[in-house]
């Protein structure tokens, strides 16, 4: 292992256990009634976009052509929009056992779309690693006993909505692996930000004038600063590095860390105990990161075209 790769297993760890604290936190947060899932989305995406703006002032400056804003405009729905808004929405419409459940699915989709995208090889590995790592995770959730408590108002539609937010993350990590090495990641993550914002805020706009911004307590805000900076805005950094350096598979398999971090938080809070199926999950978990990490990539065709995006499976 080089040490490129590392430095993207290093990341892709880093950005999982941010998001793993989210959910619970983004929990916690909506269950005030005042910041409600639309408005957690709007905070995420433009906060974000501003922190991403404002460091983008301190590198150096990048042209990108208009056909090439288009296609970031792409990856902003795909990998910011739609998958934020419909996890957010989901969770605060479920139980967090179910929806840390239903994230176990991501990988399995990256893998699918890898395969017809990418033509990455779907191996004995590959698979196992997935179903393995998808064992682990799930028996993580049960064994803390999350799978069933504090539901939210409507468990299917936060169900589906969870699902469809794997679903576009995972069709983005396939999509744009190859044309996200073109440019810096400051500037693919300002404009894919800005994309994102000025399409969330006119749907946003009526939550934020209604809000009753004196409710807000200081724990929902420092939760909400939490989201933002943390699983948002250093997450994605993360997340870029990860992609640039990894094989879609394996970042996607590095979701199934998220349970781990919700057990482990459960557990220093006194709200759970480690028990040896816990241990066990956790080994399971980590066996699956390896069997990917070992798998066979795609081979370069030996007479691929020396241009073209159809190739690499590139937009």
């Amino acid at each position: 292992m080089d040490k490129g790769q590392l430095r993207g297993h290093l990341a892709m760890l880093g950005a999982n256990m941010m998001w793993g604290l989210m959910s619970p936190v983004a929990k916690i947060v909506m269950a005030g009634a005042v910041i409600s899932p639309i408005l957690m989305t709007d905070f995420r995406i433009c906060g974000a976009a501003v922190l991403f703006w404002l460091l983008s002032l301190f590198m150096p400056k990048e042209h990108v052509p208009g056909g090439d804003l288009l296609r970031l405009a792409g990856a902003a729905f795909l990998g910011i929009l739609f998958n934020q808004g419909c996890f957010i929405s989901g969770v605060g419409l479920t139980s967090p056992g179910e929806a840390s459940i239903i994230t176990t699915t991501m990988p399995m989709w990256v893998m699918i779309l890898a395969a017809i995208i990418l033509k990455e090889p779907i191996t004995l590995k590959k698979a196992g690693g997935i179903v393995v790592g998808a064992s682990g995770a799930i028996l993580l959730v049960y064994g803390a006993g999350n799978a069933g408590s504090r539901g939210g108002d409507n468990p299917l539609l936060g169900d589906i909505l969870v699902f469809c937010a794997q679903f576009s993350y995972a069709l983005y990590l396939t999509l744009y692996k190859n044309f996200i090495k073109k440019y810096s990641l400051v500037t693919l993550m300002k404009w894919m930000f800005l994309f994102a914002a000025l399409a969330i805020t006119p749907i946003s706009a009526k939550t934020i004038l209604n809000t009753d911004w004196a409710a807000v307590t200081a724990p929902e805000a420092w939760g909400t600063a939490y989201v933002v900076v943390f699983a948002t805005f250093v997450a994605y950094i993360l997340i870029m590095i990860g992609q640039k350096a990894l094989r879609p598979t394996l970042v996607g398999i590095y979701n199934y860390v998220q349970p781990i971090v919700a057990t482990t938080v459960g557990i220093c809070l006194g709200l759970d105990s480690m028990s040896p199926l816990k241990i066990f999950a956790v080994l399971l978990i980590f066996t699956g990161v390896w069997l990917v990490t070992i798998s066979k990539a795609r081979q370069p065709e030996e007479k691929a075209p020396q241009s073209g995006p159809s190739a690499d499976g590139e937009i």
